[in-house]
């Protein structure tokens, strides 16, 4: 069966979720699109064959999609995706889901009582290197994880609502909880959180608050230790972001989701090298619909999408009463 899909959000990042929607053609098929202009949002669509609406109401009424991939900026959430949820309709969420755990738990609670397929957007976690690391954790060859460190550097002014913490989140909340969710994959929940932050380097950019350095150590009862930073003043174009995990019988070191080493560290160092070229919205979206065809949870669920959030909302407390944080 052909799923028909409804994107709400027109920007950047649902230009990326509509594009691969169409790379899984016959399997899904893009029919609405949802802005808050029509005629930028007619625009976008005609492309895709797509129907473009500026009222979600009417788009969820009209076009009867199966799925609703839900690409706002994280401010302007107006309890769409409860609605679709409601509407039993199946929902794929960008993350940050919310700016608030009190938003994020009805949207969870909302998928669950209506028994949908519902899934976050940290697409990471569909590369290739990590899915092969994952398959690793999962047959006992790495070892507990003890020692995670990862680092998003970037340089751009972005749109407008990301400048503004009060739309965004901020960095730490926008941009390093996909290193963050990572490192609750690997790791679990932390126990701590102590964060530094700082907006050292836009001060004379208008509406920009948004802190663009920052540190944040996730701290676990038993001694592991995850260490993790961000910057919005690295090298203009470059988006460069990394991580190790180090395990009690494994190193990963990733230069991003589809490139790592992985090393296997007892006795003689083995190391298998994995670089590819991977969509990882492509997978994502075959995720989800297999999840629907099988009546099964998504490999990345909603419920992801306000744990990882907890630990960064954590994080930018942290950093403005500079103290730490327990979970």
């Amino acid at each position: 069966m052909e799923l028909r899909v409804a994107l709400l959000g027109c920007g950047g990042v649902g230009a990326r979720h509509a594009a691969a929607v169409k790379q899984r053609q016959g399997e899904m098929r893009l029919v609405a699109c949802c802005g808050r202009e029509l005629a930028r949002t007619e625009s976008f669509a005609a492309p895709f064959g797509a129907r473009a609406f500026a009222d979600f109401e009417a788009m969820l009424g009209e076009a009867r999609p199966d799925l609703l991939i839900v690409a706002l900026p994280p401010f302007a959430h107006r309890g769409e995706v409860e609605a679709a949820c409601r509407a039993g309709v199946h929902v794929l969420v960008e993350k940050p889901i919310a700016l608030d755990l009190e938003q994020a738990a009805g949207m969870v609670e909302a998928a669950a009582a209506a028994r949908v397929v519902a899934a976050c957007g940290f697409m990471y976690r569909f590369g290739a290197a990590v899915g092969r690391w994952d398959e690793l954790a999962r047959a006992g060859e790495t070892g507990r994880a003890g020692h995670f460190s990862g680092s998003l550097h970037s340089n751009a002014l972005h749109a407008r609502w990301w400048r503004e913490r009060q739309k965004s989140g901020g960095q730490l909340v926008e941009q390093l909880i996909h290193i963050v969710d990572l490192a609750r994959c690997a790791m679990g929940i932390p126990d701590t959180v102590y964060a530094r932050a700082a907006n050292l380097f836009h001060r004379d950019v208008p509406s920009y608050d948004s802190e663009d350095v920052s540190a944040v150590i996730l701290g676990y009862a038993d001694g592991r230790i995850a260490v993790l930073h961000a910057s919005n003043a690295a090298v203009p174009g470059r988006w460069a972001k990394g991580w190790q995990i180090v395990a009690a019988d494994m190193t990963g070191i990733f230069a991003d989701w589809n490139r790592a080493e992985l090393v296997r560290t007892r006795g003689a160092p083995v190391v298998e090298r994995i670089e590819q070229e991977h969509d990882v919205f492509v997978a994502q979206l075959g995720d989800v619909a297999a999840a629907i065809r099988e009546h099964r949870a998504p490999r990345v669920p909603l419920d992801d999408g306000l744990r990882s959030l907890e630990i960064v909302l954590a994080a930018r407390r942290s950093a403005d009463e500079r103290r730490e944080i327990g979970l």
